[in-house]
């Protein structure tokens, strides 16, 4: 099977236990082989969990879970040295941040500073403890699920933790239809969970991510990208525009995305796409503005032309 078939294969499998959430599952797909970090923002019990956990077991990938609370520490995440009285010596003991993918559930549950403890991991795939630089497992891709702000309990991430994640979905309620076969798989004692099947070696995971640095931009995409940075930064309904980061972010997904559909070049299509994924968390609205991040993105989308007029 060709690498862009598997992808399409892990889509699907990922889909038996996520039922009638495709587009989401390929946004998810597109954000790690892009190298990047989820974020998964929805109410309680929408399938963020069961979106990562799928994920690890269809690509191969060793899993663990952090349920974030407010009284978890920092070494609660990355581990501690413990004291041997026998030799007079310190033995580390590894956290939960040393696999591939980490599930961070309810990150907004937990306080700031152990928040924090995340960002040198995300930005580096490394962390630093007591003075000691460990490196962690490759891939290493961080799935978080919150809860939205207006529930009681939750700390607002700081900007530069949002920052560090390259997308933010949000799953939202299944469709009818979905709805009633994930009722018709329950009532028959099925879990299509556990029966999940692995598509993707670590080593195609790996040479996918690869590939897609050699999809092509032509200067006409980066000047209909340009144009989408230039205006968040112009208008006035933009309180905070999208960073040089932020533009980074938006083409290597286009890239990727462009890749999973089998292109060897992007077009418009591929950054409108993901720009949501993409730019909706990045973005802050002007006092002035009623809108959120997605109403801005929507504007972008209606007032940038493809094509310079």
């Amino acid at each position: 099977m060709d690498i862009v078939g598997a992808i399409d294969s892990a889509v699907a499998e990922v889909g038996t236990a996520l039922l009638g959430k495709e587009a989401q599952i390929r946004l998810a797909l597109c954000c790690l082989l892009s190298r990047g970090h989820l974020l998964i923002e929805d109410l309680p019990g929408m399938g963020k969990t069961t979106l990562s956990h799928a994920l690890a077991v269809v690509l191969g990938l060793s899993y663990k879970r952090v349920q974030f609370t407010s009284d978890l520490l920092p070494a609660d995440i990355l581990g501690v040295s413990v004291y041997n009285r026998n030799d007079g010596s310190f033995t580390f003991h590894p956290g939960p941040v040393f696999t591939q993918v980490l599930l961070a559930d309810e990150i907004n549950r937990t306080t700031p500073r152990t928040q924090s403890a995340l960002l040198e991991a995300m930005a580096e795939g490394q962390v630093t403890i007591e003075g000691e630089t460990r490196r962690l497992p490759r891939p290493f891709f961080v799935i978080a699920t919150q809860n939205p702000i207006h529930q009681s309990g939750t700390y607002p991430l700081p900007e530069s933790q949002l920052d560090r994640f390259l997308m933010r979905l949000h799953l939202g309620y299944p469709d009818p239809q979905a709805e009633r076969q994930m009722l018709l798989n329950t009532a028959a004692g099925e879990n299509p969970e556990a029966t999940l099947q692995r598509c993707l070696a670590p080593e195609e995971l790996e040479s996918c991510r690869a590939a897609t640095r050699q999809v092509h931009v032509a200067d006409s995409v980066l000047d209909y990208l340009q144009r989408l940075v230039a205006f968040t930064r112009e208008r006035a309904e933009f309180a905070v525009g999208l960073s040089p980061r932020g533009a980074l972010a938006l083409l290597d997904c286009a890239r990727t995305w462009a890749f999973m559909n089998r292109r060897q070049h992007i077009v418009p299509e591929d950054l409108q796409a993901v720009l949501a994924a993409v730019a909706a968390h990045r973005l802050v609205p002007s006092g002035d503005y009623a809108g959120d991040g997605h109403a801005l993105v929507d504007l972008m989308q209606r007032s940038v032309d493809v094509i310079r007029s």
